[in-house]
């Protein structure tokens, strides 16, 4: 791949961590309900959402690397 591809891969993919983050966030207060189950489901989808951002995080740095080395 050439180092501008890799380079637009790692902007998609940290974008895509803060995303997570914020998508967590709404994700936690919109969903659920009045009914405990609801809420506890809400929350579980939340902290679902939540635990990609590092794995974007990550993936966008390892482009940055693999861009730097290539060009």
């Amino acid at each position: 791949m050439n180092p501008s591809r890799l380079k637009l891969l790692s902007n998609v993919c940290l974008i895509l961590g803060f995303a997570s983050i914020i998508g967590s966030i709404v994700i936690w207060y919109m969903t659920g309900g009045t009914a405990p189950e609801a809420k506890a489901h809400g929350e579980r989808f939340g902290i679902f959402v939540g635990l990609w951002a590092p794995t974007f995080f990550i993936l966008s740095n390892r482009f940055d690397r693999y861009a730097s080395k290539s060009a």
